[in-house]
């Protein structure tokens, strides 16, 4: 083999796909493939296998999506940085939340990425954090930053998860509001705020609305207690 062959196939970056909908992860991996320099070596549905097959196949790039059905996709991304700080992780999601993103950020993710993004881009991505450069933008990671002290939800890891509409939501969860009350107020069908509401469940844990509805009530409380 020639030096030129050798540093062709040192060009090849090695990728593992981590997400729990096998449709999605055989369009990344069509995707990938018909790329020269990369290769799919590795998939995974779960966050223990994703832990194990980083551990065995050494991927240079794991696209890691944000929600696993065993654990969050940041545990997971944490635990593999841990052990192999070498890796690069490229965060996958199909919604916008900056508590993710800036948990994302903490847990050492090179990148992060909606899945409405273009197969071009993605591609672009993977190559750019796979030579050890970032996806966040530093604009982006300002304006979470700034999110996370929003007066609202300071203090409060579960409210802080939530976006400005979902939060405007669950105050008027709180408030008493049925769902079409909420989506004549802020001009939502009745179907898309029950899809809010359990997004917003899922977020904070819960499974009833009136767990998050005494919880904001409960916060509210303790707001007014630190404010006197």
């Amino acid at each position: 083999m020639s030096d030129d062959d050798d540093q062709t196939v040192d060009r090849v970056t090695r990728v593992m796909l981590v997400d729990d909908h096998e449709v999605v992860r055989a369009g990344l991996r069509s995707l990938l493939e018909a790329q020269d320099d990369l290769e799919v070596v590795a998939e995974a549905a779960t966050a223990a296998d994703a832990v194990l097959r980083a551990r065995s196949y050494h991927p240079d790039v794991v696209v890691l999506d944000v929600r696993l059905p065993d654990r969050s996709g940041v545990e997971v991304c944490r635990d593999i940085r841990a052990e192999h700080p070498q890796m690069a992780v490229l965060m996958l999601t199909s919604f916008s939340d900056d508590r993710a993103l800036f948990d994302s950020i903490m847990a050492g993710a090179a990148g992060y990425v909606l899945k409405q993004i273009r197969g071009t881009d993605l591609v672009a991505g993977i190559r750019r954090v796979s030579v050890g450069e970032s996806l966040l933008d530093p604009a982006v990671t300002a304006r979470v930053l700034d999110r996370l002290r929003h007066p609202e939800t300071a203090g409060d890891a579960r409210l802080a998860r939530l976006t400005p509409t979902e939060l405007r939501i669950v105050e008027m969860i709180a408030d008493g509001l049925t769902n079409r009350a909420i989506g004549e107020r802020i001009g939502l069908a009745e179907k898309t705020v029950k899809n809010y509401v359990s997004s917003i469940l899922a977020k904070m844990h819960m499974s009833r609305r009136a767990e998050a509805a005494a919880y904001l009530a409960e916060h509210r409380g303790r707001q007014r207690s630190s404010r006197g």
